[in-house]
């Protein structure tokens, strides 16, 4: 069992040094890109820009960035959390009065229970903002990231399937 392993391991190891040295660039290329080279690349999106438009307004930064089915997602999530702190606030006021009126257990859990699953919202609706932030700043960095399916590569490619079943 253990050369089998052995065997598999210096087999892999032998096609990957393999394969990796077909792939491997041509100096003469490379030397001639450099020089024919004469311009830099310059951002179309600015990333903290981004981040400063979504910390005013949460989905700005997505609208800056052009990623409009974002900002109904973002405000439909945060719609949705709102809805439930408000909710769990008002039953917790409502135990929380009962309780104190009648000094019962079942109230003071339930008082309990609500303002726990209140206090849940209010981290959750801050993680949807940090989250909005992030998506924004990143969104805005890889706005010009070209996602062409060929990428100007014309030679092949290994595909290996395996059926498990």
């Amino acid at each position: 069992m253990k050369s089998l392993v052995s065997h598999t391991v210096k087999i892999i190891f032998f096609l990957a040094v393999l394969f990796s040295a077909s792939y491997s660039q041509n100096t003469e290329n490379v030397i001639s890109d450099i020089n024919s080279s004469d311009t830099t690349f310059t951002m179309n999106k600015s990333p903290w820009g981004a981040v400063a438009r979504s910390a005013i307004i949460p989905g700005w930064g997505q609208f800056y960035n052009e990623s409009y089915w974002k900002i109904p997602v973002i405000w439909g999530t945060a719609a949705w959390l709102i809805y439930n702190w408000v909710d769990n606030n008002i039953l917790y006021n409502n135990y929380k009065s009962l309780y104190q009126s009648s000094e019962l257990e079942y109230h003071r859990r339930l008082r309990n229970f609500y303002r726990d699953q209140r206090d849940k919202f209010t981290i959750y609706l801050g993680l949807l903002y940090l989250l909005n932030l992030v998506d924004a700043y990143v969104d805005a960095h890889l706005f010009d990231f070209d996602v062409n399916e060929n990428m100007g590569r014309n030679d092949f490619q290994l595909n290996l399937r395996i059926k498990l079943n």
